[in-house]
């Protein structure tokens, strides 16, 4: 027996021995059973489209942060404008409205905001000058580039701009727009020089504005309720019993800086996602941790947490160094996990605003901040959404042991799809996606992984049949992935969305 039992030993510690060796020469070790997975979408970091009722207790919930306004004068006739796109004077010239003439809102409470323009400057006055002329010159905010907006009423697209002054924006001429008109405020003819008739141009509705609409008082009882209902323990129950097995959970990079993260998020996400791990375990799913949101905004949009649709990702060192330092913070929260399956270091970054040598820095810093803590988790590198050769990451990919590719693939988002009957898109699946997926999957490379998808596409009035079979043909592609696939998302208002309606109403089988 004792024999016995040092033979087993010393097999068992060769066997050990030979993983470590192997390990340490890069070799690439396929996951034994590929992800089958469901995104955690608007519950950690916030999507109004996911959950549109988030946003309805939010005063002035119009102006939220990066909407785009446009003004146009009911004297003049025309658009306010940055002249130059900023930098210079504010004029009222403009036949039509675009890049120039949209002003991105910064919000300081329900009535008070920044106006930011297309090269970044904010509105204020000249005050070096006469102190009353517009400008938009400052690349910083101060008691100059404060502004209120007063409507007509509730739902008109008659306002008036007060400066901070106390006077209101007057458009006195095509090239001259002061702050110094004192007339009767209760009028809205079209003679007033004072008023303007807004359009709305872009909107976003995400985790920065949902915090900030509500503000310091409010937001963290409505998001601490959000966050405690919209996921709860029977959801990963349903999931590992419909055919899944991991969930992907995106998380914005202000959950690193929990209990006190900056302002307007909210504490209590990390807690939040502290249970998620606890209910992986108990229901058997894997996780995987993917920082959605950046320091930033890596893509400008909400689900990056952009604040007015800026893309500030990347641009310092400083800032590479910040999300970093989140990756490393949240792999080493939960290395002990048996849950934690891979880290995906962030979400869609950008082409070309996200150049591909800073994103190749970033993810070879992002790589070893998770080795430092887990020898065994996959490390998620996502391709950048634009014109982009989707094996671009492999020099930095290849060799780095338990790597992965996530490619989305949608067919929405493109005019292609527009007018393809319901046998075109799957044809699209069988053939187009095969292609791509097939290109990105190669023996010696990284893993592949179809990080999001989902059964809804532009055909109108197509049958539940319809969508079981191009649910179907999206299966039988993306299973061939060698990391696995994710659907987009397990919750949603809008049904073919959300999977867990899918499932319950048999639009798809797993």
């Amino acid at each position: 027996m004792a024999l016995n039992s040092a033979r087993n030993w010393l097999i068992t510690s060769i066997g050990v021995l030979f993983f470590v060796v192997s390990v340490s020469h890069g070799r690439k070790i396929s996951p034994n059973s590929p992800i089958r997975a469901v995104n955690l979408g608007g519950w950690l970091v916030t999507e109004g489209w996911i959950k549109p009722s988030l946003f309805d207790g939010i005063p002035n919930k119009d102006f939220l942060d990066g909407t785009g306004l446009q003004f146009k004068s009911v004297t003049t006739k025309k658009y306010l404008s940055a002249e130059l796109g900023g930098g210079s004077i504010i004029v009222a010239n403009r036949t039509s409205a675009s890049g120039w003439e949209t002003f991105k809102l910064w919000r300081i409470n329900e009535t008070a905001f920044n106006f930011r323009v297309f090269h970044n400057q904010f509105v204020g006055l000249n005050v070096k000058g006469n102190g009353i002329d517009a400008v938009a010159e400052s690349n910083i905010t101060g008691t100059s580039e404060i502004f209120q907006l007063l409507r007509e009423s509730d739902d008109s697209k008659r306002v008036r701009i007060k400066a901070s002054n106390g006077y209101f924006l007057q458009a006195k001429t095509e090239e001259l727009v002061t702050a110094d008109y004192a007339g009767d405020s209760t009028a809205w003819g079209d003679d007033d020089p004072s008023v303007f008739v807004i359009t709305f141009s872009g909107r976003l509705e995400g985790e920065f504005q949902v915090t900030n609409g509500y503000g310091p008082n409010k937001a963290p009882q409505v998001m601490r309720e959000h966050w405690r209902t919209f996921i709860v323990e029977e959801d990963f129950e349903f999931i590992s019993k419909n055919g899944l097995n991991a969930v992907r959970i995106p998380v914005g990079w202000w959950i690193a800086k929990d209990p006190v993260p900056p302002k307007p998020y909210v504490r209590g996400s990390l807690q939040i996602l502290d249970k998620a791990f606890i209910w992986a375990k108990t229901y058997g799913l894997k996780i995987i941790i993917d920082l959605h949101a950046a320091p930033g905004s890596q893509n400008g949009y909400e689900h990056s947490a952009s604040r007015d649709g800026s893309i500030e990702w990347g641009k310092t060192d400083a800032n590479i160094h910040q999300t970093v330092a989140v990756i490393e913070f949240l792999t080493a929260r939960y290395a002990s996990s048996p849950s934690l399956y891979a880290v995906e270091l962030i979400n869609e970054p950008r082409s070309p605003s996200v150049t591909l040598e800073t994103l190749k820095k970033y993810y070879k810093a992002g790589y070893y901040a998770v080795r430092r803590h887990s020898s065994t988790a996959f490390v998620v590198f996502s391709n950048r959404l634009g014109q982009i050769d989707s094996r671009e990451l492999f020099p930095v990919a290849n060799g780095l042991f338990r790597s992965v590719i996530d490619v989305h693939y949608y067919n929405l988002f493109s005019s292609i799809f527009d007018n393809m009957t319901v046998q075109q898109n799957i044809d699209f699946i069988h053939t187009n996606r095969t292609n791509e997926l097939s290109y990105v999957t190669t023996s010696n490379g990284p893993l592949t992984f179809v990080g999001e998808w989902v059964a809804e596409w532009q055909v109108k009035g197509a049958t539940k049949e319809d969508f079981l079979r191009f649910g179907e043909a999206q299966l039988e592609v993306y299973k061939r992935a060698t990391f696995g696939w994710a659907y987009w998302t397990l919750k949603n208002v809008n049904n073919h969305w959300s999977l867990e309606w899918m499932i319950k109403n048999g639009y798809i089988k797993l």
